[in-house]
């Protein structure tokens, strides 16, 4: 661990901890303005360019470019006119590439004023009374991190190499089931953010056949990776025992409840067990793989 990423990790928990103070100046990078805004296109005022009270940390990229640096310097209760050029692939095609107009009115300026790095800074953010014991647990945590990336990264070559030295005739229907299964994770993960498929589409200038172009290499190798992985668990006889298959669905329930639920255990062994015993039986052969390629 470096001195670097120490310092980044205390950063962030500085900033979590950091309060807005209203101040009587010009914008600066970094600061929040709360903003009023109406935004034109051809003299006509579009869809979702028009908002009150908006607040915008200026230098955050989090508006179309340009956008922000155009605010700093401006003061409360000031009037700013911004021209911008919408790219050319965002998303909506009435306003791909097109340039625009906002009348801004700066309502608040707000500074962050970030707490000093000292003993009550770690008795109010953490449960330690010094800031040096808090700089050694982060450190602790960092370490710990590292290894886990580490390992995971070793994981990852090894595997990539044993499925490249491999010879496999890879099923095109494999590969687009595994798009498949690609498209409805992504999909699933659109839904928690409240968005869909179709809006990701209009956001990243993409359809639906060009994302399953992008997703086909990498389908193609994971469908290669778990024949591979198959391949050589039926070569070395690995099998799962009954009580392997068992300790795996304690796991797995114990990811569900902090306690060990034996219901949830046997619930899981009942729909489960092709599941539990398949996971058994590809960390039985990532052991063997990882303890040969040391």
């Amino acid at each position: 661990v470096t001195d670097e990423e120490i310092e980044a990790e205390l950063k962030k928990v500085q900033e979590q901890n950091a309060r807005e103070i209203t101040v009587d100046r010009p914008a600066e990078n970094g600061d929040t303005v709360v903003i009023d805004f109406e935004g034109s296109v051809d003299g006509e005022v579009f869809e979702g360019g028009t908002a009150e009270n908006h607040s915008l940390v200026l230098g955050s990229g989090s508006f179309i470019p340009g956008f922000e640096d155009q605010l700093v310097g401006a003061a409360a209760d000031s009037d700013v006119e911004v021209n911008v050029t919408f790219p050319e692939n965002y998303g909506k095609e009435e306003l791909n590439g097109k340039p625009a107009k906002f009348e801004v009115t700066i309502k608040e300026v707000k500074f962050k004023e970030l707490p000093e790095l000292d003993d009550e800074f770690a008795k109010e953010t953490s449960e330690f009374d010094t800031f040096a014991e808090l700089k050694e647990d982060i450190t602790k945590k960092l370490e710990a991190a590292n290894e886990t990336r580490s390992e995971r990264e070793f994981e990852e070559a090894v595997i990539t190499a044993v499925a490249g030295n491999a010879k496999v005739d890879v099923p095109a229907v494999m590969v687009e089931k595994e798009v498949d299964k690609m498209v409805k994770n992504l999909e699933q993960r659109l839904q928690y953010q409240g968005l869909s498929l179709e809006q990701y589409f209009q956001f990243t200038g993409t359809d639906a056949d060009k994302m399953r172009e992008y997703m086909r290499e990498n389908a193609r190798t994971k469908v290669k990776v778990d024949l591979v992985l198959e391949a050589i668990e039926k070569a070395e006889k690995f099998e799962a025992t009954e009580e392997e298959i068992r300790e795996k669905a304690k796991e797995v329930a114990k990811m569900y409840s902090a306690q060990e639920d034996e219901k949830m255990v046997d619930l899981l062994l009942q729909s489960q067990a092709a599941a539990l015993k398949a996971d058994v039986v590809t960390n039985k052969t990532m052991k063997f793989l990882l303890e040969n390629n040391k």
